[in-house]
């Protein structure tokens, strides 16, 4: 029994243990790395108002600091209308400028004359599953702070990895740190879903691009506009390729076998909408990525959406089934994007034939103004000749080719079946 009561005694007391040594831990950690950690603040020129807030951290003795791409997006866009500066903790303030960037993994180099006392070291990290990590940053303006969670692993819908990271990522964090118990970087503080959901990029796509802005023979380009299409024609070469092949897996909707999980970095899930006043019924099936890329508040990229409809009726006469499904498949699909970014979307109706099918495919095409030989495209079809029982399926694509816009429909449309063949 006093062994017992003395166990108890001991269980009780791990707690408050526990949680004051993890205080303690995130204490040291920010009395040691906070002079690494700036504020970066992005202000509109005439008028000196804050257009953007983040964060960003040394990673050279020279005053290189890595952020966000998304944090200094409209300095790389508009380098006429807005300028940069860094804050460093102790209150000190520098004009940066950008060195280098990786828009698809949403990372920046920028230089400034800061010298610091400490710089961060960039090295590949592999933390356990459920490790504690410590992200430092800027939440809304408030000072730094130091905010600890959980390393949850890599996503698995995203071609390229992203740490999720079980702690509250704030707006204006964006770009700082996030150490492991020992103080180094794993990964970039980059976006949040909320409820203590949070991404991070490794630490490998920082170290990669810093090493190639540090390199003796690299130059800073004038104009990035050219470096960023390049990214995204290079990134989008690579996501697309293979996709909607003849292994694509399929699902079978009433009488058709259409496309799913066109890659293994998709996700897909279905509902249906069998409500008992409507006279019809309309059965979903969606697939889509955790991938996209940041270009500007009003556009991202990188983006490829599908979506199959079965709508079904055994109380409307061919007629007014004809006249709903029309209706439905004439519904505007749109996507988000600037006048300034993009263009107005061109498209163009014709009746296709596959696999002894006929449908009716409408093509929307609209090209980026900054971003040459990129484009976004909506592709929708509907299955003519039926008379109470229609499919329709619709694809977006955001920042591709247009020989990849034609590639792909293609093989869209090439990959619907009848059930029974």
């Amino acid at each position: 029994m006093l062994a017992l009561a003395a166990l108890l005694v001991l269980g009780l007391g791990a707690r408050p243990l526990l949680a004051q040594e993890r205080s303690s831990r995130a204490a040291e950690l920010f009395h040691r790395y906070a002079p690494r950690v700036v504020k970066v603040e992005v202000t509109e020129t005439g008028s000196a108002a804050k257009a953007e807030l983040g964060s960003g951290f040394f990673v050279s003795a020279h005053g290189h600091v890595v952020t966000n791409y998304h944090v200094v997006s409209q300095l790389v866009q508009h380098p006429e209308r807005y300028q940069a500066s860094l804050i460093e903790v102790a209150g000190r303030s520098f004009p940066v400028h950008v060195l280098a960037v990786d828009v698809v993994h949403d990372l920046a180099v920028l230089e400034s004359d800061a010298r610091p006392v400490g710089h961060f070291r960039l090295t590949p990290v592999a933390p356990e599953h459920g490790a504690r990590l410590f992200a430092l940053g800027h939440p809304h303006d408030l000072g730094l702070s130091i905010v600890e969670g959980i390393y949850n692993g890599l996503l698995e819908h995203s071609l390229y990895p992203k740490i999720h990271f079980t702690g509250s990522i704030n707006p204006g964090m964006s770009g700082g740190p996030a150490l492991d118990e020992q103080g180094r970087v794993v990964g970039i503080n980059v976006s949040t879903a909320g409820n203590q959901v949070s991404f991070l990029v490794p630490v490998e796509r920082a170290a990669e691009l810093v090493s190639r802005a540090l390199a003796p023979d690299y130059e800073a380009p004038d104009d990035f506009l050219p470096v960023i299409a390049g990214q995204l024609r290079a990134y989008q070469a690579e996501y697309l390729d293979g996709i909607f092949a003849d292994t694509t897996q399929t699902v079978t909707l009433g009488r058709f076998r259409l496309p799913t999980q066109p890659a293994p970095f998709f996700k897909c899930w279905a509902d249906a909408d069998r409500d008992r006043d409507l006279p019809y019924q309309v059965v979903y099936h969606e697939c889509s990525t955790d991938d996209y890329v940041y270009l500007s508040g009003d556009q991202s990229s990188g983006i490829i959406e599908m979506q199959h409809e079965l709508i079904t009726s055994t109380e409307l006469s061919p007629s007014r089934f004809f006249s709903l499904y029309s209706e439905a498949f004439s519904d505007g699909d749109g996507m988000p994007g600037s006048d300034e970014d993009v263009t107005p979307f061109r498209c163009e109706t014709r009746n296709v034939r596959t696999r002894a099918r006929t449908y009716r495919a409408v093509l929307c095409v609209r090209g980026y103004k900054k971003l040459g030989g990129l484009y976004d495209a909506i592709v929708k079809m509907a299955a003519l000749g039926t008379r109470t029982s229609g499919l329709m399926s619709t694809l977006r694509l955001s920042g591709v080719s247009f020989e990849n816009v034609q590639r792909v429909t293609r093989r869209y449309l090439e990959s619907f079946r009848w059930a029974d063949r």
